[in-house]
């Protein structure tokens, strides 16, 4: 079985667009991401949708709450049978040993994975909670945590792959935001790196939106972005 290493970010507001674009793609080169604006648009008759065209689905709603919902939570993820789930590191140990043993009572269940730091926040935005470490020590802390915890990986920033990988290990998963073809304008991305770069720093899988989204032929961006990565990357 293929293992895509791009997932197509699903950053709509209703479902229509969505299931456009998710038709003018192909399932052998791409996973999906669906968010939480979109989720709360069209509910989890759209993940039914997508995955009755093949597609493999990374649900992206961040759940954060004490253990038990956040359990609970995570077994209605695995119950729509997505390919990945992810949770708030900063909701604590306890919170993720609860989300990682509702999984386990699937034989298929999702992978789960942690969002570390949001990338919107800065070192004052830690200041203002409270916490005096620097962004990148707090994203490694709280990826060793979510590893210490039974978890599968976690989303970082590609500038942050390296250094998750030195501390984390070869299994522990890396979902990179970001991701950039060279050709392709920044948007309002400002730590962006291109697809074979962020592989080389040790990224597992790289979500991508608008370089696809927005193109005039989406998948002939998605088929070029796989070749460039298959002829270009140390790690295809």
């Amino acid at each position: 079985m293929s293992d895509p290493r791009i997932i197509v970010a699903l950053d709509y507001s209703d479902a229509q667009p969505a299931l456009e674009l998710v038709a003018r793609l192909e399932p052998a080169l791409c996973r999906l991401k669906v968010g939480i604006e979109l989720f709360t648009a069209a509910r989890s008759r759209l993940i039914e949708q997508i995955m009755q065209r093949g597609f493999e689905i990374f649900l992206d709603l961040k759940f954060h709450d004490i253990p038990n919902t956040t359990a609970q939570a995570c077994k209605v993820a695995a119950e729509l049978g997505v390919w990945m789930v992810n949770v708030h590191a900063l909701g604590g140990r306890k919170m993720m040993e609860a989300a990682r043993e509702a999984m386990s009572l699937y034989a298929q269940s999702p992978k789960l994975i942690a969002v570390t730091l949001l990338t919107s926040m800065a070192q004052e935005d830690l200041a203002d909670l409270g916490i005096a470490a620097a962004p990148a020590d707090m994203v490694l802390r709280l990826a060793r945590l979510a590893r210490d915890s039974g978890l599968d990986g976690v989303v970082c920033s590609a500038w942050e792959a390296a250094l998750l990988r030195q501390h984390c290990g070869s299994e522990f998963c890396l979902v990179t935001p970001g991701i950039r073809p060279a050709d392709a304008v920044a948007d309002d991305q400002s730590r962006i790196m291109t697809p074979c770069a962020a592989l080389d720093q040790g990224a597992d899988y790289l979500v991508i939106g608008r370089p696809i989204t927005r193109a005039a032929d989406p998948l002939q961006a998605l088929q070029d972005i796989v070749k460039q990565i298959k002829f270009e990357s140390k790690y295809p």
